[in-house]
């Protein structure tokens, strides 16, 4: 049987996924410039740590925040 940690850590792997694809959809990037994106945000250190439940949220609403609040790593 899974422990916690791990279903924890397959969810925010699931979403982070997501986030990239929604990144790449909204901005029509390639999925690899989308995950560099994603990486270099500040958004993903918020997720791994996870920071304020901010992992819960909805993967459009977390790429279109992203896209929001850091329009320099566009």
């Amino acid at each position: 049987m899974t422990d916690r940690k791990q279903l924890s850590d397959v969810y925010k792997q699931n979403l982070e996924n997501d986030i990239i694809k929604a990144l790449a959809d909204m901005k029509r990037l390639e999925l690899r410039k989308a995950f560099d994106i994603y990486y270099s945000s500040k958004l993903a250190g918020q997720i791994a740590e996870g920071s304020c439940g901010i992992e819960n949220m909805d993967a459009k609403y977390l790429a279109d925040d992203l896209i929001e609040n850091e329009p320099e790593l566009f």
